[in-house]
């Protein structure tokens, strides 16, 4: 149990002081917890102490800078041993709303720290205590979750309607097979409507649905999508998706690799023809200029009610050093704010939203559904998911995922890992016998050089995608 005298269970809770933390306090307190908190603000620290302990809680402090984790080790431990926690909350996180060039290295390694290395720490000392003991809970998924509210909160959630995309969609290889034509406008799976377009790839591969209703013309008809869609969507040499929305060129901004040698672009001009051939939409704009790469060309282009002509260079990357307007720029977007107290669900669904479609893919790999070579990657394929410029909102979801993920792993019966201690201890249980120490090595590096021999097989898929 908690501390001497005490028969109720023991919360330990980091970044307590207030927030999220102290509120996660007070829940656990008024639900006949006895508390552990660990932050940095020990004036806040004290009076979150003070007000824990009128509503019937034990508590207990402790002046921590949880960034320093690594040298706090020994203190850790001395602490967490004299104790049984029951519950451990991983509430302590930072973060900095600054661009990349904004960002110091001191800045980073803090946020690395206190987000990841702390909370791995306490969940090494506290785990083996808990197995021992038979029972406990880790919230590690607290991180994600607070990233995913705090996402939905700061950012709120910006949709494309599948059916706003006004001029439709161009299939690709795989969808040109199921029935699916230029023009086509999606509007639902299986009878659902489809809340945003991006997502629809993603419930094809996940969700598999059996059909897909498309409005061509005056008319709504409904396709089969096949069973091997999957398959071939998530087959890593597979890189034009399902399908592309169709719009226009549409000049942004010029970049400064433009090379105009005649005429000049402007902002807001629509591209229609390079060397005679249509460049209407982003798709045919794509490929034309990966036939003219590393040449001059003759681009038309619309100008108000004019149509003008610019000689121009297209590089050897098949690039004009144009930027152009996105989907999300073109068409009617429905834009969704949250307030503090509605993004709190919002995050918490997206937390379990995510950990069940990456679970769902797991599977879909052991059912012999998706192919492993075909989804599996290392480092190369996690930094491929970044986008070329820096996104806060982007760089947030994706420590969310990773967190999610790396948790899900971690409980996985694998030796070396915590559910492969899980799976000792439950063994003994069950016999009545505790494994040999020989074993239990044998069992550890077994399971280390099954990890590293994983690492190793997504890091060759990598390297095999990037030469073949």
């Amino acid at each position: 149990m908690s501390f001497t005298g005490s028969t109720k269970p023991l919360a330990l809770i980091t970044g307590a002081a207030n927030g999220i933390g102290l509120a996660t306090a007070r829940n656990l307190a008024a639900k006949n917890y006895d508390l552990v908190l660990f932050d940095r603000d020990q004036p806040n620290l004290e009076l979150a102490q003070a007000e824990l302990e009128k509503l019937g809680a034990k508590v207990q402090i402790h002046n921590l800078d949880l960034s320093k984790s690594h040298a706090l080790e020994g203190q850790l431990e001395t602490i967490i041993n004299q104790l049984e926690i029951d519950a451990l909350v991983n509430n302590a996180g930072v973060g900095f709303a600054r661009t990349t060039e904004q960002t110091t290295l001191d800045e980073w390694e803090l946020t690395f720290a206190v987000n990841i290395t702390a909370s791995f720490l306490l969940c090494k000392i506290i785990v083996p205590q808990m197995i021992k003991r038979g029972g406990g809970v880790i919230v590690n998924v607290i991180l994600a979750i607070v990233i995913f509210i705090g996402i939905a909160w700061f950012w709120g959630d910006d949709f494309l309607p599948a059916k706003n995309l006004s001029y439709g969609i161009h299939p690709t290889e795989i969808s040109k097979k199921m029935g699916l034509q230029d023009g086509d406008i999606i509007v639902a799976l299986d009878q659902k409507e489809l809340k945003d377009f991006f997502e629809l790839e993603s419930k094809i591969v996940l969700e598999d649905p059996k059909t897909i209703q498309v409005k061509r013309g005056d008319s709504v008809l409904s396709l089969s999508i096949p069973t091997t869609i999957a398959a071939e969507l998530a087959n890593a040499n597979n890189s034009t998706g399902f399908v592309v929305p169709m719009f226009p060129v549409i000049v942004d901004s010029i970049g400064k690799a433009a090379v105009v040698v005649e005429g000049s672009f402007q902002k807001n001009d629509t591209l229609l023809s390079i060397n005679g051939e249509s460049v209407k939409y982003q798709h045919e704009f794509i490929e034309v200029k990966k036939k003219y790469s590393d040449s001059l060309v003759t681009v038309i282009a619309k100008r108000g009610m004019d149509t003008v002509t610019i000689r121009t260079l297209i590089n050897n990357k098949a690039q004009l050093g144009l930027f152009v307007k996105l989907p999300m720029q073109l068409f009617k977007t429905v834009h969704q704010e949250y307030s503090f107290a509605e993004a709190i669900p919002t995050g918490i669904q997206r937390c379990f939203t995510t950990l069940d479609n990456y679970v769902t893919g797991i599977k879909q790999i052991f059912t012999g559904k998706v192919n492993p070579n075909d989804s599996l990657g290392s480092l190369i394929s996690i930094g491929n998911t970044f986008p070329s410029q820096w996104d806060w909102e982007r760089f947030w979801t994706l420590t969310a995922v990773f967190s999610i993920v790396l948790g899900f792993m971690n409980v996985l019966p694998i030796p070396a890992l915590d559910g492969g201690h899980a799976l000792f201890i439950l063994f003994e249980m069950i016999t009545g016998r505790k494994p040999s120490d020989k074993f239990m090595e044998y069992a550890q590096i077994a399971g280390m050089v099954l990890m590293l021999g994983l690492m190793l097989y997504a890091l060759g898929l990598d390297f095999w995608r990037l030469f073949k």
